[in-house]
């Protein structure tokens, strides 16, 4: 187990049964950056890696 599995599973069970729009996570994305922009690259990292998902060049 990662040290990230406790936040994953967090949010899982906080917010687990909600339904969300990726622009609402863009959102909550853009605000978090600005927020701690130390994390600028991870979330940018993350952002790319979920919109390539179904990329078969990847």
């Amino acid at each position: 187990m990662y040290f990230t599995d406790r936040g994953i599973e967090e949010l899982e069970g906080r917010r687990g049964e909600e339904e969300v729009t990726l622009a609402w996570l863009g959102e909550r994305l853009r605000e978090f950056v600005d927020l701690n922009p130390e994390f600028e690259t991870p979330i940018e990292r993350f952002a790319t890696w979920l919109a390539r998902l179904d990329d078969e060049d990847d």
